[in-house]
C-alpha cells in the first residue's frame, strides 16, 4: 500500500471524456520519507495536487479549443495535469511541471488510463531556476496565486521561461492576488485581458473564478 487512498473519476472536456485517478480526499497524506517537507509541502498542503478542482477543468477547456500548431507549451503547478492531458490529445508539445513528488506518476498512470503517450514532465521549484527547462511560447495554469508571495515568484518564472512573443493562461479561484500577479506582468511588458465564470465548486458553492490571458510581442485575438 502506498499510504494513501485514491479514485477514479470521468471529467468531460469538449466532448470527450477523460478517466482519471485522483485521491480519495482532501484528508490524504503520506510522506514517509520527508521528501514533501523537504520541498516545503506541508501536511495540510500534501493533497491538494491530488484533485481536480473548477478552476483546472475551465483551464482544461480552454486548451480543448487554444491555438497550438507551433508552440511548445508549459503547465505550471500541474498537480494531476489534466489541461496538458487535453493538449496531450491533441498532438501539442507539452511539458507539465510541479513540486509534488508525486505529480509525475499520476500524471503518467493518468496518460496510460486515457490511452496516451505519458505527458513529458519536469519537477519544478519556482524559487529554483532551471536553465535546462527551455523557453516556451505558452505557459498555463490554474489556481496558481493562492499565496502572498505567489504573484512575484510566478512572474519571475515566466520571466525565464517565456519566448519574447508569448501568451500566459491562468484560470483563478478569485484568491485576491491576480491584481499584483497583472501588476508584476505589465512590468514584464505583458498586456492582460480577463473574463469572468461563475463555476461550481463540489459542495455546491459558487465561486467567481477569473480567466487571465497575458500576451506580449502578440497580435490581437481575433473574436
Amino acid at each position: 500500500m502506498p499510504g494513501y487512498e485514491t479514485r477514479i473519476i470521468d471529467v468531460d472536456v469538449g466532448g470527450h471524456r477523460y478517466r482519471l485517478r485522483v485521491l480519495s480526499d482532501n484528508q490524504q497524506f503520506s510522506d514517509p520519507d520527508g521528501h514533501g517537507d523537504r520541498l516545503g509541502i506541508s501536511s495540510a498542503q500534501w493533497s491538494l495536487f491530488g484533485q481536480v478542482w473548477p478552476v483546472g477543468i475551465l483551464l482544461a477547456e480552454v486548451m480543448d479549443t487554444a491555438e497550438m500548431t507551433g508552440k511548445r507549451i508549459l503547465e505550471l503547478g500541474c498537480g494531476i495535469g489534466l489541461p496538458s492531458l487535453v493538449l496531450q490529445r491533441r498532438g501539442a508539445d507539452v511539458v507539465a511541471s510541479d513540486i509534488h513528488p508525486l505529480a509525475e506518476p499520476f500524471l503518467a498512470y493518468n496518460s496510460a488510463l486515457n490511452g496516451l503517450p505519458s505527458v513529458h514532465f519536469r519537477q519544478l521549484d519556482w524559487e529554483e531556476p532551471l536553465p535546462s527547462l527551455g523557453a516556451f511560447d505558452k505557459i498555463i495554469g490554474s489556481d496558481l496565486l493562492y499565496e502572498r508571495d505567489h504573484p512575484e515568484a510566478l512572474a519571475a518564472v515566466i520571466e525565464r521561461h517565456a519566448r519574447p512573443q508569448a501568451e500566459v493562461v491562468l484560470t483563478d479561484a478569485g484568491r485576491g492576488h491576480t491584481s499584483a500577479f497583472s501588476r508584476e506582468m505589465e512590468a514584464l511588458g505583458f498586456d492582460v485581458e480577463e473574463s469572468h465564470h461563475p463555476l461550481e465548486n463540489a459542495d455546491g458553492t459558487t465561486i467567481r473564478a477569473r480567466l487571465l490571458r497575458y500576451r506580449r510581442g502578440l497580435p490581437p485575438r481575433a473574436g
